[in-house]
């Protein structure tokens, strides 16, 4: 049983991510109420520079879409206070209920096109996580649902873990009924290492052990998440490393398409070998005496703590929000993310925070 206690929502502007201070101990196991946040500025800087790597332009048709500009949402936040383990009492509950500020209207014509390309420049795609745990084995195994969190709630991904797997084995498909691996709406995986420390997110093409004579159809890495190991048993913020191909000068994702295990994204980023790969890190919550947690500044779209509760910058420019995902219910949590990432990548980074890890809480 954990240390470390939550406290109900508080009506002020940052979400907290974990609440014990640095030095807090709790168990290995993985507890849901641990998460904070503080304030983030919104860059302005025009983000293309930081994921350009000059690689070769896909082979592929491409896949980018124009999307419309929506006006920019107020910028509201809402602070979850939690309280240090040593300290007892209920916290204050909102006086008044804050909306979400919602997604910019989104045309997805065609849904296998749009949740594989980046999200155009200067448009963030705020997107609504949902986790099913009703059925038989629900609890053990949840489908998780992506949807445009608009009016329309547009359907985008499903994930599910796969049963019988020695790893932890994620599938991603476009059709909220068909999970299957050898169906026609399979989109997308997200593997894990024997530990549930690293992760590699691969598009629906081919093992390279069934490839074609040409490897036109290998399947390509699309990311790879790290979670820092810790083996102390110090209870805090998660450090997650990600790792996503460059973009070339069209705009477009560089294909990383290896051949074997030791050509993958995970493999190149511990090799040092950076050439069309970027790395990016969750941003580093700060601790905050008076509320006695990890805060950081989710702008209005995270209203509970957990430590699931992340964004993920590059190590350039702080500011830009690549990706941020956070809890806003028990079952429900918002994903947004902005150029160069794609709905299967920001879905299958955050399927991995789901995932129980022996090592990193």
């Amino acid at each position: 049983m954990s240390l470390c206690h939550s406290v109900p929502v508080s009506p002020c502007p940052h979400v907290p991510i974990s609440l014990c201070p640095p030095a807090a101990t709790g168990s290995d196991e993985e507890d849901d109420s641990d998460a904070s946040t503080k304030p983030i500025r919104s860059g302005k800087k025009n983000p293309v520079s930081l994921f350009q790597t000059g690689g070769d332009p896909p082979r592929e048709r491409k896949t980018r879409k124009k999307v419309p500009k929506a006006a920019e949402s107020e910028e509201e936040t809402l602070e979850t206070q939690q309280k240090n383990s040593n300290k007892k009492g209920k916290g204050k509950k909102s006086k008044k209920k804050e909306e979400r500020p919602l997604s910019p209207v989104i045309e997805v014509d065609n849904l296998e096109k749009f949740v594989l390309s980046p999200a155009p420049q200067g448009v963030t795609i705020k997107c609504r996580v949902t986790r099913d745990k009703r059925g038989m084995d629900r609890g053990l195994y949840p489908t998780y649902y992506l949807h445009l969190d608009n009016d329309k709630k547009v359907f985008l991904l499903a994930g599910r873990k796969r049963k019988k797997s020695k790893t932890s084995n994620y599938l991603i498909s476009i059709d909220p009924t068909d999970l299957s691996r050898g169906g026609e709406n399979f989109i997308g995986k997200l593997r894990s290492n024997l530990m549930g420390t690293k992760f590699t997110v691969f598009d629906n093409g081919a093992n390279p052990d069934r490839a074609s004579a040409d490897w036109s159809n290998v399947r390509q890495e699309l990311s790879a998440v790290v979670y820092e190991t810790n083996v102390l048993g110090f209870k805090g913020p998660r450090k997650m490393t990600v790792i996503i191909p460059g973009m070339n000068s069209d705009n477009e994702r560089v294909p990383i398409r290896p051949r074997n295990d030791n050509d993958g994204l995970l493999t190149r980023w511990q090799n040092k070998n950076m050439d069309n790969i970027i790395e990016l890190h969750n941003k580093a919550p700060v601790w905050n005496d008076e509320t006695q947690s990890y805060v950081l500044n989710f702008h209005g779209r995270v209203t509970h703590a957990s430590v699931k509760n992340f964004q993920i910058v590059h190590g350039s420019d702080p500011d830009y929000i690549v990706m941020q995902f956070g809890r806003v219910a028990d079952d429900a949590f918002t994903m947004d993310y902005n150029y160069p990432l794609c709905a299967v990548q920001a879905f299958a980074i955050a399927l991995s925070s789901f995932d129980g890890k022996l090592a990193c809480e």
